[in-house]
């Protein structure tokens, strides 16, 4: 199962990679793991953020430092020859501080009462919601920072904008850094959900590294299955054939929805993420009102914005198993229903 889970991960992600995998965990720890094992105490570090998902992979990157506060008799007591060490587990250590054990840090210094942080050095390259970065705004900031990893989401839910990737890679490494690229696209790392687009249950996030590492976990097992049976799915139907049919539903979706008068946030038809299509909250509705209406009325889960795009947008999601036609009729009509119903701010 493990080993049909490689190969159905490694033709999603278009790569012969060996160090491809699932982490046990939501898409966030799959973000994790990317950064954990990619950046060190001082590295530099680049973050594309035009939604949600670069907000949260800023807050991962500035929180992958330490805390600890060492005490004052800890710091006097001698440390006990041929004991193992309760940070390090290793025997005869110098390590005199108190601290998770789950975490590796040098801290043979002898520090009192002070508080020590380790971490990247983040720098943030700001859009706006609803827009994509062009190669040019990257390299200025490539040239500008010289950052060790730069972060971009290639779709981004909160807004609904897909990112485009091609020379983006080979734009990184004309760039000085320590790492090696993924085949023909140069992408270091990539991962995604197990929920979206395959439709297999969360908790199993696939990634893929391009260097050299080692990884090992208790795996939901479970879950596992599901992925598998997702990814056969996916390999069965066709990559290719995958990719042309969410397009084809998401433009049928924009088409019905500008029928019935509505905007969509993204504006430009290149930019617009398949799987999550936004729409500017009309003028006078309550976007709470609109979605709990279709909820009640029609049993279609119709979600608000989030972060950056919050109280702005409805989202639809149109992933996998859910991606068709007759789903799109239906929230169209359901959209349609909420909006005659109910009654606008007249405020």
């Amino acid at each position: 199962i493990m080993d049909e889970i490689k190969l159905g991960i490694q033709y999603a992600f278009q790569t012969q990679n060996p160090l491809t995998l699932a982490v046990s965990g939501t898409g966030h720890c799959a973000m994790e793991a990317a950064f954990v094992n990619m950046v060190e105490q001082g590295d530099k570090v680049l973050i594309a953020v035009n939604g949600i998902w670069g907000e949260r992979a800023t807050d991962i990157a500035k929180r992958l430092v330490i805390f600890f506060q060492v005490s004052q008799n800890i710091m006097e007591q001698k440390p006990s020859v041929g004991k193992k060490c309760s940070f390090c587990f290793h025997r005869d250590c110098m390590h005199q501080v108190k601290c998770s054990p789950s975490v590796y840090l040098n801290t043979h210094k002898r520090f009192r009462h002070k508080e020590h942080w380790r971490g990247a050095d983040v720098y943030q390259l700001m859009k706006a919601p609803g827009e994509y970065f062009t190669l040019e705004e990257i390299e200025r900031n490539l040239v500008q920072h010289t950052p060790i990893l730069f972060f971009i989401t290639h779709g981004e839910s909160s807004t609904g904008v897909v990112q485009p990737l091609d020379g983006l890679g080979e734009l990184c490494h004309s760039v000085p850094n320590k790492f090696s690229p993924i085949e023909t696209t140069e992408i270091d790392v990539v991962y995604s959900g197990s929920q979206k687009v395959l439709s297999a249950p969360p908790g199993a996030s696939p990634i893929s590294f391009s260097m050299r590492a080692r990884y090992h976990h208790t795996a939901p097992i479970n879950t596992f299955f599901g992925l598998r049976e997702g990814l056969a799915i996916l390999a069965e139907q066709g990559l290719e054939n995958f990719w042309t049919r969410h397009k084809e539903t998401s433009l049928y979706l924009c088409e019905g929805l500008q029928k019935l008068g509505l905007q969509l946030f993204v504006k430009k038809l290149e930019a617009r993420l398949p799987t999550i299509t936004t729409i500017s909250v009309p003028k006078g509705y309550d976007w709470k009102e609109v979605t709990e209406y279709i909820m009640k009325n029609h049993g279609i889960e119709v979600s608000g914005g989030l972060g950056p795009s919050a109280g702005k947008v409805f989202r639809i999601g149109l992933m996998g198993y859910n991606c068709t036609k007759f789903n799109v009729d239906r929230v169209l009509h359901a959209l349609e229903d909420a909006l005659q119903h109910c009654l606008k701010n007249k405020l």
